[in-house]
């Protein structure tokens, strides 16, 4: 399960990330309204964590913005206010559940646990463009009967393009969301990763392949001429 972590005070994000990563979560945590709102729309993620006073956007104006545009990832909203005005706000805005700061790390991980087997029968697990499929939990991309096994690297990568399909996904933005946005990889990591998942789209005979936009990045779309 991945868990998308927006909270403005560092060590509370870094907090939280280090309990779930204890409890074999995987955690992304970002800092500003603004990059918790890109990153919550790359469709990655299962579940976010979301901090209600940000710098830039905050955090209902995110909440709005994501329900706005049909990104339904279950949304529990982080917030020290803890008036029922304030959680009814939320959770009219979209919400799915709030914790009101402080918090135990017990409850937390309950509200995790309780939203994930409520929405679980709603999470896709099969992502689709064209005649290629990909199965998120199995990390195995198919094409009619054949079938191949990702690593996780390439996993993140075909799932990002495929919640994608039809836009340009930046290479720095890829980056950004597979290794951090604080890592030291560069272009070269992307185009490696982009070259093994084009040997196993070819190897798999699929129509859908992934164009180069160049000097931009990549753009996954199904090649009707197949």
């Amino acid at each position: 399960m991945r868990i998308l972590v927006v909270e403005d005070e560092k060590p509370l994000a870094d907090a939280l990330t280090e309990i779930l990563k204890q409890n074999r979560y995987h955690v992304d945590a970002v800092y500003h309204g603004n990059h918790g709102l890109a990153y919550a729309r790359s469709g990655i993620y299962d579940l976010i964590l979301l901090d209600i006073m940000l710098p830039g956007i905050d955090g209902l104006s995110i909440l709005k913005t994501l329900r706005k545009e049909h990104i339904t990832t279950p949304i529990i909203i982080l917030t020290a206010k803890s008036e029922v005005s304030d959680i009814i706000t939320g959770l009219d805005a979209g919400s799915d559940d709030y914790l009101a700061k402080p918090f135990s790390t017990g409850e937390l991980l309950a509200r995790i646990r309780a939203l994930s087997r409520r929405s679980a029968a709603y999470n896709e697990e099969i992502l689709t463009c064209g005649d290629l499929s990909f199965n998120k939990s199995a990390m195995e991309l198919c094409c009619g009967s054949d079938s191949l096994k990702l690593g996780l690297k390439e996993s993140q990568l075909i799932e990002l393009l495929l919640n994608n399909a039809g836009r340009v996904m930046p290479k720095n933005l890829l980056i950004e969301k597979i290794w951090g946005p604080d890592s030291d990889a560069e272009y070269n990591n992307i185009e490696v990763y982009i070259s093994f998942l084009r040997q196993k789209l070819t190897f798999l005979g699929t129509g859908t392949q992934i164009r180069t936009i160049r000097g931009v990045g990549y753009q996954l779309e199904e090649n009707c001429e197949k």
